[in-house]
């Protein structure tokens, strides 16, 4: 059995449509997702993260994937989409048994409009694959700051480039959620 823990954006949830869409493409191809709410989000279901929760949120995301290490067995990966993923990816730098790889969705690489302040720092710590999954028209980072960024990762990265989409990765959930399945099932197995 495999397993995929997966957590939401600084403004979401674990309902977020994408994080359903992956959950049900990921189903049908035998692959289990839990969809997790972060620590800040359990304590206030509206508004951002606080400068202050960042650690709880990792230590929220380090419980759980221990719980389902134990409850299922088998390889757990480990991810989200925009803050959720950069929790998850320091959480793997701090951890690094804790996750059999990463899955990333809209990895938040700078604030819009800020190219210069770099969210980087961690990622030559990374020693699990890398699988990025982001939108040509994301604010918080172009496909070549991205491809920068991941050449700082040592281990396997592959970066899925999503043409015509922003953050949010689009409106075509769906399609783009059997694509990801197809990309993941191939890089787990290269």
């Amino acid at each position: 059995m495999e397993t995929i823990l997966l957590t939401h954006g600084a403004g979401s949830n674990r309902n977020a449509p994408m994080l359903v869409a992956l959950a049900k493409a990921f189903g049908e191809a035998g692959i289990e997702v839990v969809r997790y709410d972060l620590p800040f989000r359990q304590q206030r279901p509206h508004g951002p993260p606080r400068p202050g929760d960042a650690a709880r949120d990792q230590e929220g995301l380090k419980a759980e994937m221990l719980k389902i290490r134990e409850k299922k067995g088998g390889r757990v990966w480990m991810g989200g989409q925009s803050y959720g993923g950069r929790q998850a990816s320091m959480v793997a730098t701090e951890s690094p048994n804790l996750a059999d790889g990463l899955l990333l969705l809209s990895y938040p690489l700078h604030a819009p409009g800020k190219p210069t302040q770099l969210r980087t720092a961690h990622l030559p710590k990374i020693q699990v694959p890398v699988l990025f999954v982001h939108g040509s028209r994301d604010p918080f980072g172009s496909f070549e700051e991205m491809r920068k960024a991941i050449a700082l990762i040592p281990s396997r990265t592959r970066l899925i480039e999503v043409d015509g989409v922003g953050h949010d990765l689009g409106k075509d959930r769906a399609g783009l959620a059997q694509r990801i399945v197809k990309e993941f099932e191939a890089f787990r197995n290269s």
